[in-house]
């Protein structure tokens, strides 16, 4: 493909000549003007490979003036023409950072030889300049990833670490069920850094890692009242979660974080969920919830099952969410205005938005200021019999 040159010339007679040679070496002319103002506009309308460009032109805007927006607006390379030699007139086309200069009269050869070399060395530029914007995107990429990773680490660390303390410091106060509960929680949470630590390993590019999809009847009431019970050990029970089970709206049970009581299973028509996604979403909700609610703070938790759907409401009394957040709140490192200390990376509700949608669900918040958040999710289910 021919390069395009765009020549700006205030003498008819010279553009013309430079036309021809031009064309003769196998380049497109594909314009030819004596006005500053009229070379910023074609070129925002050819977009040429570069422009030959006498310094002084007819009009208001002369050479440099029309270069310097050239390149700051299109990035287009410039080679400057000039009968001047002065060192002022040269020293003032210097600030725009030309790829050349030919002073007239010109020779053919030195002119392609300018030409060549300019569009080569812009050539050049080009290709590191993305080189380092990809690098500068792969390194954003990287530390985006180690970000999320840590996040996803930190509640089951949590758990295991206050599940120790708890063995180490009170187990001669403790029965045996309470302690084989306690053993329980720290296996489930070694599992749950396990499946992450594989996900971590199963990065196919540099990129990204590898999200599987592996959905399996799951018995959400036994599934719910676990992570509810890992929660309580992180959270040091200074919350009450207050969860709520609706099946086919034929009966509801309510259960206190803490309690005994618990909902009835379900043994037939499990929904087909990824455990692993799920207890993401579900974890990122709650510990959310719980960190922007006061201490001593009710967090209501609902699962509702319908003939096609399940789906999770969680609903606390905290800060809420100014509205003009709201719209980036699944965005990547966004975090709301009103948060202050409290501390977080702005990842957790865009990794619990990216695994909805792996189940083809869907996500909606209603929030108000001061008042609380209210999230809802909603995930077919796909039923056994």
């Amino acid at each position: 493909m021919k390069e395009s040159i765009l020549i700006v010339e205030d003498e008819r007679i010279i553009a013309c000549d430079i036309k021809d040679c031009l064309e003769k070496f196998g380049y497109d002319v594909p314009a030819i003007t004596a006005y500053g103002e009229k070379a910023i506009q074609t070129a925002e309308e050819l977009n040429p490979d570069l422009i030959l460009m006498d310094i002084m032109l007819k009009g208001k805007k002369n050479g440099i003036e029309a270069a310097e927006e050239i390149i700051t607006r299109l990035n287009i390379p410039i080679i400057f023409l000039t009968a001047y030699s002065d060192e002022y007139t040269l020293n003032k086309a210097k600030t725009t950072q030309p790829f050349g200069y030919i002073l007239k009269p010109f020779e053919e050869t030195q002119l392609v030889t300018t030409i060549e070399i300019a569009l080569n060395k812009h050539r050049t530029e080009e290709i590191m300049r993305e080189a380092l914007l990809k690098e500068k995107e792969m390194r954003q990429v990287k530390s985006r990833f180690v970000s999320m990773v840590s996040h996803e680490f930190r509640n089951p660390l949590s758990t295991i670490f206050t599940s120790t303390e708890i063995l180490i410091h009170h187990n001669h106060k403790l029965n045996e069920n309470k302690r084989n509960e306690y053993f329980i929680h720290i296996q489930n949470a070694v599992k749950h850094l396990s499946q992450i630590l594989n996900d971590v390993l199963n990065i196919e590019t540099a990129e990204a890692p590898k999200v599987r999809f592996n959905p399996q009847p799951l018995d959400l009431h036994n599934f719910c009242e676990e992570l509810i019970a890992e929660l309580k050990i992180g959270t040091s029970n200074i919350h009450e979660i207050i969860f709520s089970v609706q099946e086919e709206c034929e009966y509801s049970t309510a259960f206190t974080f803490g309690s005994d009581s618990s909902p009835p299973a379900t043994t037939t028509n499990l929904p087909y969920l990824d455990r692993k996604l799920l207890r993401h979403i579900l974890t990122n909700l709650l510990t959310n919830a719980i960190k922007y609610s006061p201490q001593g703070g009710t967090i209501r938790f609902d699962l509702f099952y319908l003939e096609k759907e399940v789906i999770f409401r969680i609903q606390d009394e905290g800060i809420g969410i100014p509205e003009a957040d709201q719209e980036n709140l699944f965005t990547s490192f966004h975090r709301a205005r009103n948060v202050g200390n409290i501390p977080g990376t702005g990842l957790g509700l865009s990794i619990v938005k990216q695994y909805v949608d792996i189940h083809g669900g869907e996500i909606n918040i209603v929030s108000k200021e001061g008042v609380g958040s209210t999230f809802i999710v909603s995930i077919p289910s796909y039923k056994i019999s």
